[in-house]
């Protein structure tokens, strides 16, 4: 690798544009930003910033303290998913890589993650080693939603058996992150996508607001014939749930219906109809947990009555109009009313 960087808008070769969305996390934002700048070496680089109508100084802290930086502002939150296809649709690299705001790259991981990509020429996307704040490892690949692992989840058996092969299927409980290995789905955390395989297949579905992105982007590179990696050998920090916690009841029902826009898109009828059946229940054998915990614990009493009424408003959503539990219908009603499917699937 050569030791020059190069991360000035005007140059034309460029390896690897880095995409950041953030709404309303400035101090994260500025820790992310500076992590890029001090840890990315060896490689030439642009850094694509999308701001969702941030409220808390964001963009002007950008302006001033990264200035390389390029800056697209929304004027209201258009989600993760339509902010990360704005900066997409500009981007000049080789590759993107979606960045979350709440990260920190550590030891030139992005560096290292294109020379890893640059050696797999048929991986569409490519994931690292994630690790949460305490530097604990935060398990950032999965399988595709389906039923039987809808089952495991509802009924905590993934979290009962996590060594087993076949109850930590989903989320791959049994393994240890330590060597490189095909997958299904890599987290949207820290994704380093081919540019090549985003023309074949296209953008991410912004049917999805927010979640549910990365699995369904990931499905689709892999029916155009790609391949999904992780590779060990680059590392960050990701602190989680930074950009959510402003609405976390809210997001707590995005999730389980992004889940069902999968099984909408991809899935047959029926099965789509046993997966809306199977998040009831999973919201459902939740609300007692919640419950108990609201007459017996004091300190975040309000918090856990919130969170069973979610549960038990979201499993009557699934069982009664499903796509209540989303926070933003307009472009998945849209493709639904007119049968269209996304391009490459």
């Amino acid at each position: 690798m050569s030791e020059k960087n190069e991360h000035e808008s005007g140059s034309d070769a460029v390896d690897v544009s880095i995409i950041v969305v953030a709404w309303n996390v400035r101090q994260l934002l500025n820790d992310c930003m500076k992590s890029v700048f001090d840890e990315t070496k060896g490689i030439r680089y642009e850094v694509i910033y999308v701001d969702n109508a941030s409220e808390d100084g964001s963009v002007e802290m950008v302006r001033k303290e990264f200035p390389e930086v390029r800056i697209i502002e929304n004027e209201k939150n258009e989600g993760f998913i339509k902010a990360n296809n704005q900066a997409i649709e500009i981007s000049r690299g080789r590759y993107v890589l979606l960045l979350n705001s709440d990260t920190v790259i550590l030891d030139n991981a992005i560096a290292k993650t294109v020379e890893f990509a640059d050696l797999h020429p048929d991986a569409a996307a490519t994931g690292c080693k994630v690790l949460n704040t305490d530097g604990s490892l935060q398990r950032d690949c999965f399988m595709y939603p389906s039923l039987l692992n809808m089952f495991l989840s509802a009924f905590y058996l993934s979290q009962i058996f996590p060594k087993s092969r076949f109850f930590g299927r989903e989320r791959m409980t049994w393994w240890d992150y330590e060597d490189v290995r095909q997958v299904q789905t890599i987290s949207g955390c820290y994704s380093m996508v081919r540019m090549e395989a985003i023309k074949q297949v296209g953008v991410m579905d912004e049917a999805y607001f927010f979640y549910g992105d990365d699995i369904d982007w990931c499905y689709r590179f892999i029916k155009g014939g790609w391949k999904i990696m992780y590779t060990p050998g680059a590392t960050i920090i990701h602190h989680g749930h930074q950009n959510t916690k402003h609405q976390p009841q809210k997001f707590k029902l995005q999730l389980f219906g992004s889940i069902l826009i999968f099984m909408k898109l991809h899935r047959s009828w029926l099965e789509f109809i046993l997966a809306c059946i199977l998040v009831a229940l999973t919201f459902f054998l939740r609300v007692p947990f919640w419950i108990v915990k609201a007459v017996v614990g004091k300190e975040q009493r309000k918090y856990a009555i919130q969170t069973a009424w979610t549960y038990l408003k979201g499993g009557f959503h699934c069982l009664v109009d499903w796509k209540k539990l989303l926070m933003d219908r307009e472009v998945l009603n849209e493709r639904l009313k007119r049968g269209i499917a996304l391009a490459g699937t």
